[in-house]
């Protein structure tokens, strides 16, 4: 006798293909591999991943969380193929926040979701993201591929990701700002992971496509504009432990406007100096395409200066020194004063 009945579907032909999920994760193997550090307990492929912070070498370890994406730069990288550098930045927009808290990162995860899970675009990214806990020395112990059929359309995908830190207790900053005190600011490397909702719009304005030369670089505008952002990790953690830092702020959405006064105790404001530094040719250029003032410019954008310490006075030579040693760009850009908020001195740019 036949069996009339239809043909059973599979999850492959409802848009999932957990061979491709699977063929991914043996390719990914050995970048997550090349992470490793102490305190790793486990290997992907498990429910959950394990992380020993003592034997990462905390006697008393307070545990620092932070999470984060890379927001729409994410689509400038999906319509030019360069892929590459998006892992990067997610890992950096999460361990320079931790970092800010006096924390060592520990270990990653990510979140990788797309409509259609296409092996090697997915590779790209999460082996950027490896590398992008190579550098910074935290380790990543794992993560989830998402395939979603109808959420995601012609190769889009997303990421999220998750960063775990841990410091002794007692060591959080901030800690100890005070009127006085000296700003080193840390150069950046461009526009980094934030304000690229605006960017896109200067690029319409400006009619140019992705592959244009960029006119600001030496490379196609869409590559140019995808620099990762900088990893401030290892050089700030020097930094703190060599004492005199009673502060660091990760220059991200909202510019040096809105995101040192988030590390300033109550009372106390910050003077920058405009005249320190000259930020990088992609900020005039943006700026003149889109007739942007000045203040939106300082609360939109990094403008060149993606991490700024608050140190001791007499310990800001010497920091200034180990970090420039380190290979960060340095600059004096002011005080911690009494007050509020920041204001800005010097001739505009």
């Amino acid at each position: 006798m036949t069996d009339s009945r239809p043909q059973g579907l599979t999850y492959a032909e409802a848009g999932v293909d957990i061979d491709a999920g699977n063929a991914l994760v043996d390719r990914i193997k050995p970048a997550a591999a090349a992470t490793a550090r102490p305190g790793v307990m486990d290997a992907l492929g498990g429910f959950g991943a394990l992380f020993d912070p003592r034997a990462a070498g905390f006697a008393d370890p307070v545990l620092v969380a932070a999470t984060d994406g890379v927001g729409t730069k994410l689509r400038i990288a999906i319509d030019t193929g360069e892929l590459d550098g998006v892992g990067i930045d997610l890992v950096a927009m999460c361990v320079n926040d931790l970092v800010c808290q006096g924390a060592e990162p520990l270990f990653f995860l990510d979140y990788f979701a797309t409509g259609k899970l296409a092996v090697d675009q997915a590779a790209r990214v999460i082996t950027g993201i490896a590398e992008g806990c190579r550098r910074s020395g935290c380790a990543l112990i794992g993560g989830e591929t998402a395939e979603m059929p109808g959420m995601y359309h012609g190769g889009d995908f997303d990421l999220a990701g998750f960063a775990v830190g841990a410091m002794e207790r007692g060591a959080q900053l901030p800690q100890g700002v005070a009127a006085g005190d000296v700003l080193l600011g840390l150069a950046s490397d461009g526009v980094h992971s934030n304000g690229y909702s605006l960017v896109r719009k200067v690029v319409e304005a400006a009619g140019l496509a992705w592959d244009a030369p960029a006119p600001f670089a030496d490379a196609p505008l869409g590559r140019a504009l995808l620099t990762p952002t900088r990893l401030y990790v290892r050089p700030v953690l020097a930094a703190i432990r060599a004492g005199g830092v009673h502060a660091a702020a990760h220059i991200t959405g909202g510019g040096i406007t809105e995101n040192l006064p988030r590390v300033l105790p109550a009372g106390l404001g910050a003077e920058v100096d405009l005249d320190a530094w000259t930020p990088p040719p992609v900020f005039g250029w943006m700026a003149g395409i889109a007739n942007i003032p000045q203040t939106e410019m300082l609360k939109t954008f990094n403008c060149g200066i993606g991490m700024i310490l608050a140190v001791a006075p007499d310990r800001a030579e010497a920091l200034a020194a180990l970090l420039s040693d380190a290979g960060e760009r340095v600059c004096r850009l002011g005080h911690v004063v009494e007050g509020q908020g920041v204001r800005y001195a010097g001739a505009a740019w």
